[in-house]
C-alpha cells in the first residue's frame, strides 16, 4: 500500500485536484441556482411544494441512470459529470433556503418595509444574511453528498478520484486492484473532511455573531 502511494503520489494529487475543483465549482453553481429558486418560490406555498417535491424526487434518482441519460446529448467527459454534480448539489441548497427565507421573522420584514426599505433590499440585507445559517447547512450537506456522487462521474470519464476507484473495481483480484479502490474511496473521503472543514470557517466568517447557533 505504501509502495503504491509513493510510486504514484502525483497522480493521486492531481486527481485529488480536479477532484476538488469539479466538487467545489459544482457547489458554487448550484448555490446560485438553488437560492435564485428559491428567491422565487418562497413567498407562494405553493411554488414552495413545488421546490420541496422537485428536490426529493430529484434526490431519488440513480446518479448512475443520469450520468446514462447524459451520455446521449453530452458524451463522454467533463459536461455531464458537470451537469450531474451540479443537479445533485442544488437539491439540499433548494430546500434549505426555501425553509430559511421562508423563516425568517415576517415583522422583521414588515419593519424594514415600513421604514421605506424595497423589496430587494429586505431580501439582501435582512432575509439572506438570516437565512443563511440555514442554507449553508444545506450547502455542507450537498458537499458531503456530491462527493461520493464526483467519484462516480468517473463512468462517464469525468475528472477525479473514482477512476482509481473504478480502474480498482474492474481488476478485482489482479495486482494494485485493492491499493487502487482503497486510495481513491479514503482520499475521497480524507477531502470530504477537509472541506467541511473549510465551511465550518467560512460559516463562522460569513454568518453574523449575533445569530450564529
Amino acid at each position: 500500500m505504501w509502495d503504491y502511494l509513493v510510486d504514484r503520489r502525483g497522480l493521486i494529487a492531481f486527481q485529488a485536484f480536479q477532484h476538488v475543483s469539479l466538487v467545489v465549482q459544482c457547489v458554487l453553481l448550484a448555490t446560485v441556482i438553488a437560492i435564485g429558486l428559491a428567491v422565487l418560490a418562497y413567498r407562494s406555498p405553493r411554488l414552495t411544494g413545488l421546490a420541496n417535491g422537485l428536490s426529493a424526487i430529484g434526490l431519488t434518482i440513480p446518479s448512475f441512470a443520469l450520468l446514462g441519460i447524459l451520455l446521449a446529448p453530452f458524451g463522454f467527459g467533463i459536461t455531464p459529470a458537470v451537469i450531474a454534480v451540479t443537479f445533485y448539489a442544488a437539491l439540499p441548497i433548494l430546500r434549505n433556503a426555501v425553509v430559511g427565507l421562508a423563516g425568517v421573522d415576517r415583522s422583521l420584514v414588515e419593519s424594514a418595509r415600513g421604514i421605506g426599505m424595497s423589496r430587494l433590499s429586505t431580501l439582501v440585507r435582512i432575509e439572506l444574511p438570516l437565512a443563511w445559517p440555514v442554507i449553508l447547512a444545506g450547502i455542507r450537506v450537498s458537499t458531503q453528498m456530491v462527493m461520493g456522487i464526483a467519484a462516480i462521474a468517473a463512468y462517464v470519464l469525468g475528472p477525479g478520484l473514482g477512476s482509481f476507484i473504478f480502474s480498482g473495481l474492474s481488476r478485482l483480484g489482479g495486482a494494485n486492484a485493492l491499493n487502487a479502490t482503497l486510495v481513491g474511496t479514503i482520499a475521497i473521503v480524507l477531502l470530504a473532511l477537509v472541506l467541511d472543514v473549510v465551511l465550518v470557517l467560512v460559516g463562522r466568517l460569513t454568518t453574523s455573531r449575533g445569530i450564529r447557533v
